[in-house]
């Protein structure tokens, strides 16, 4: 099993991808919507609240391999403005491939875009510690050591990623490309809605769509991987279940729990807020 392949959780993995912008199908722009009239007054309308948790089973073929968690930790201020604290875990491996990465980003609450990103990750012989702090005034990123890169506006991180996606109306047939991913040299990455499926995971039976992400990289998720992931098809949009084919065998993710969380404007100082 090779370093890409174990990295598939959260949803683009250690691939070091770069969402952006979304464009769905027709070329329509879509997802959280963006105003041009100044800096956003208004909490952005997210699926998921403040200390959310899901956990999951990570499977090689039939066999347990390990565990994953995603968590929202809860709210950070950087550079004066509140942000989504969230964490991402995966824990397991073979006997003679262990894995054990945490990547975490911070979301802005209002713009749906990442202000900071960290990651730790270990996999077999490979060991990257990395944080990046996203200037978006001065379109800049500060890596931890010493690198400074341009990025596109309002940019986006393996982490955030996927919570940006859960707020994206993922209609059926549409194919949605992003171009704010961090790493500007990677952009599009494509998501293509593929259909409906009903799915059974250790949390229970859910009703799903199920996206395809394409990304400008090879590996499990370049052009014409086999990879899919399962979002329930409700008001939670919560990852379920996620499938991709390794160099020998599959790698999956099952949901084990799940644990809701507060929303934002539900919490002292940020009621009434939610526009």
């Amino acid at each position: 099993m090779t370093r890409r392949a174990l990295c598939l959780f959260p949803l683009l993995g250690g691939l070091a991808l770069a969402p952006g912008g979304a464009a769905g199908a027709g070329g329509a722009e879509s997802g959280p919507s963006r105003s041009q009239d100044g800096p956003r007054t208004c909490l952005a309308a997210v699926p998921f609240g403040v200390g959310e948790r899901l956990t999951y089973d990570v499977k090689f073929g039939p066999f347990g391999v390990g565990a994953a968690e995603m968590r929202v930790v809860g709210i950070d201020t950087l550079d004066g403005s509140p942000t989504y604290h969230v964490r991402f875990t995966i824990r397991g491996g073979l006997p003679f491939y262990r894995v054990d990465d945490e990547q975490e980003s911070w979301i802005d609450v209002r713009g749906l875009f990442s202000r900071k990103f960290r990651q730790s990750l270990r996999q077999g012989d490979y060991i990257r510690n990395r944080e990046y702090v996203f200037d978006v005034q001065r379109g800049l990123s500060l890596r931890n050591d010493g690198r400074m890169d341009t990025i596109p506006p309002e940019p986006l991180d393996d982490a955030s990623f996927l919570y940006f996606l859960r707020a994206l109306p993922l209609e059926v047939g549409a194919r949605y490309e992003f171009h704010r991913y961090y790493r500007s040299d990677r952009n599009p990455v494509i998501l293509e809605v593929l259909r409906r499926e009903t799915v059974d995971v250790p949390a229970g039976r859910f009703e799903t769509v199920v996206v395809r992400p394409i990304v400008k990289a090879g590996g499990v998720y370049g052009e014409g991987g086999e990879s899919e992931v399962f979002v329930s098809d409700d008001a939670d949009r919560i990852v379920v279940l996620t499938r991709s084919k390794a160099m020998v065998g599959s790698l999956s993710l099952h949901l084990k729990a799940r644990r809701r969380g507060a929303p934002l404007s539900t919490l002292p100082g940020f009621q009434g807020s939610g526009c």
